[in-house]
């Protein structure tokens, strides 16, 4: 039977404590997550954190099993994953700057939750970059020592997803109240989301290993 063994409990506060510090700096998912609920509203935000983090358990999962140490030794997996995501990125983005404002109960057009849900894991899980912070990251926090690397991986990535869950639903929340305030400039902020998104896309593609 592999035994199951979790992470000494002083590597977990400290793992913890960096987690937090890490995910107080926005990143692109972060930003994915600000832009989603300040034009379509909170609700969508916090569907849009739901998705990006059941990606991240997918590359949680897959760096315990080696997974990712694979996609990031092979230039090829590499590549493909991360145009792929640098090309639904741009296409996201060129939708916005191309759609039209339609007014419906609210005053704009809300996406469904189930569809902000879908794309945040899309978004999360075409990211390789993702894979890459967890090769290098959970490691530091194992102690090959004590034996069951693959629990002790899984625990410190599930512990990184739930704090990364709290910290992007108060991002999502603030969003959307500030996006609240800048609805009436609908056009404006279609065309800043599309942008934005577009430049996400940029720089996914720029991503190096």
């Amino acid at each position: 039977m592999v035994p199951v063994v979790f992470p000494h409990s002083t590597a977990l506060w400290l793992f913890g404590l960096t987690a937090v510090a890490l995910l107080l700096v926005p990143g692109p998912a972060v930003l994915y997550v600000v832009v989603q609920s300040a034009e379509q509203g909170r609700r969508v935000g916090l569907a849009s954190v739901a998705g990006i983090h059941l990606g991240t358990l997918v590359h949680v999962a897959a760096a315990t099993v080696g997974l990712s140490a694979l996609i990031v030794a092979s230039a090829v997996a590499f590549s493909a994953v991360k145009y792929a995501g640098a090309a639904y990125l741009i296409y996201l983005g060129v939708r916005r700057l191309l759609a039209r404002d339609e007014v419906v109960e609210s005053g704009r057009r809300r996406e469904s939750l189930r569809r902000a849900f879908a794309r945040g894991i899309v978004v999360n899980v075409l990211n390789p970059k993702t894979a890459l912070f967890f090769l290098a990251f959970l490691p530091q926090f194992v102690d090959p020592d004590r034996g069951g690397v693959w629990s002790q991986v899984l625990v410190l990535g599930l512990v990184f997803v739930g704090l990364g869950l709290i910290s992007d639903s108060l991002y999502a929340l603030a969003a959307g109240t500030v996006g609240g305030l800048l609805r009436r400039r609908r056009c404006a902020l279609r065309y800043g989301s599309g942008v934005v998104f577009i430049g996400l896309g940029a720089a996914a593609a720029l991503a190096r290993r």
